[in-house]
């Protein structure tokens, strides 16, 4: 099993920026460097929709068009953490923002998830 547990959410104003971290305890046999992950959200009153996912054999990267060229994922396999870096953050943006993990990439960005963190709350005033 993986437990993913993210960190870093509060609220800012419009403009500023936030680093989430999502700390994966892949405790089975499957390490957390074979692991895809994953960021999605959830806005009050909305589906829950992808944010950001990176693979793990090589670090490709896929975004959805709404935060394309303001957030950055990244990974440290050494750390078993993945990050969010959001630039720019607009009051749209405002959501919870869960971390996912699935065993391949493309299946994550399409809404197929094998794990879901809880979620951390991040809130930007205007």
């Amino acid at each position: 099993q993986v437990q993913l547990v993210e960190s870093g959410g509060g609220l800012v104003q419009a403009g500023a920026s936030l680093r989430l971290s999502c700390l994966c305890d892949a405790s089975g046999r499957r390490p957390f460097s074979r692991y895809a992950m994953g960021w999605f959200r959830q806005a009050p009153g909305k589906e829950r929709e992808f944010v950001g996912a990176i693979g793990w054999s090589t670090p490709d990267t896929f975004y959805a068009d709404s935060v394309k060229g303001r957030f950055t994922i990244s990974r440290d396999n050494a750390k078993n953490t993945v990050y969010l870096q959001m630039n720019s953050l607009k009051p749209e943006d405002t959501a919870v923002y869960y971390c996912t993990a699935s065993q391949i990439l493309h299946t994550l960005v399409s809404g197929v998830v094998d794990f879901w963190g809880k979620g951390t709350l991040v809130t930007v005033s205007s």
